[in-house]
């Protein structure tokens, strides 16, 4: 599994302004429902129900909210950088603003944490993340991410 297989342009997004660790969850949502043409509400329910078993803010300012999603046919993913860190409630009770959102079928049990892996994997490099927190395009931001597994694969 790649990134590039996992999250598409369309995909990632910089947020000016979020309030919350719930309104983040509503974004991304939102967010899924523009990319990949999914029932937003659904994805607002899945993510806050997981969120209920333990946070998914991993720490060093990371987050990766995912659930699983009835009627989804593949693991996706979303990638939202917040210009303004917010609580979430993390294990090292630091403010996130990078966030990688996984959406996966739910009898996809290896693929999704084949997928988790990999996310939690890449976004633990530091020089990773301050090369994304200091880019405020889509764009960029897509190519730092489908470009880092190319660089480490090298």
């Amino acid at each position: 599994m790649k990134f590039v297989d996992l999250l598409k342009p369309e995909a990632v997004k910089v947020m000016v302004s979020c309030s919350s660790k719930k309104r983040l969850m509503h974004d991304i949502a939102d967010l899924a429902e523009t990319a990949h043409g999914l029932n937003a509400p659904a994805i607002v329910e899945a993510l806050l129900e997981r969120e209920t078993l333990g946070p998914t803010g991993v720490g060093h300012g990371v987050a990766l909210p995912h659930a699983r999603i009835s009627g989804l046919d593949e693991v996706r993913g979303l990638f939202l950088l917040l210009e303004k860190p917010i609580d979430f409630d993390a294990v090292d009770r630091q403010p996130v603003d990078v966030v990688f959102a996984l959406l996966a079928p739910e009898e996809a049990g290896v693929e999704h944490l084949k997928a988790l892996a990999l996310v939690s994997r890449t976004l633990r490099d530091a020089n990773l993340c301050t090369k994304l927190r200091a880019n405020h395009d889509a764009a960029t931001l897509y190519t730092i991410l489908t470009e880092a597994e190319a660089v480490k694969a090298a």
